[in-house]
């Protein structure tokens, strides 16, 4: 039903930057809480950030706070994640993820996910 389809990643070195896009479709995005998410090799999926449906409140797990910005651009159905200040420790397979009404912090309550995009920073 809901499509989403991440961009943005790539190579990067150790206190660059980058933008990860999620474009929505299929679906009436203003219903949805967005995600991010990441999973490097090895282990669990965890949570990165969150936004809810109309873009006032955010969510940051401790490792990104302070270094990653969530935002929603509703008119274009599409959900950013800023990171700054990259680390090797940031390496990752990120993952865009949309829940039906609500703030999904925890991988099994988000409804829709995308296929991933990598992010690999360097030394």
């Amino acid at each position: 039903q809901v499509q989403l389809a991440e961009s943005g990643g790539g190579l990067v070195q150790a206190g660059d930057s980058l933008r990860l896009s999620c474009a929505a479709s299929g679906g009436t995005f203003t219903r949805y809480g967005m995600g991010w998410f990441r999973q490097a090799p090895g282990k669990e999926r965890e949570f990165v950030a969150a936004i809810g449906p109309s873009g006032s409140m955010t969510y940051y797990s401790d490792s990104v706070k302070g270094r990653f910005t969530i935002s929603r651009d509703n008119a274009k159905n599409t959900v950013y994640l800023q990171m700054n200040s990259l680390t090797p420790e940031d390496t990752a397979v990120y993952f865009c993820a949309a829940a039906l009404g609500v703030v999904a912090k925890t991988p099994r309550a988000n409804d829709y996910w995308g296929q991933g995009t990598q992010v690999t920073v360097s030394s």
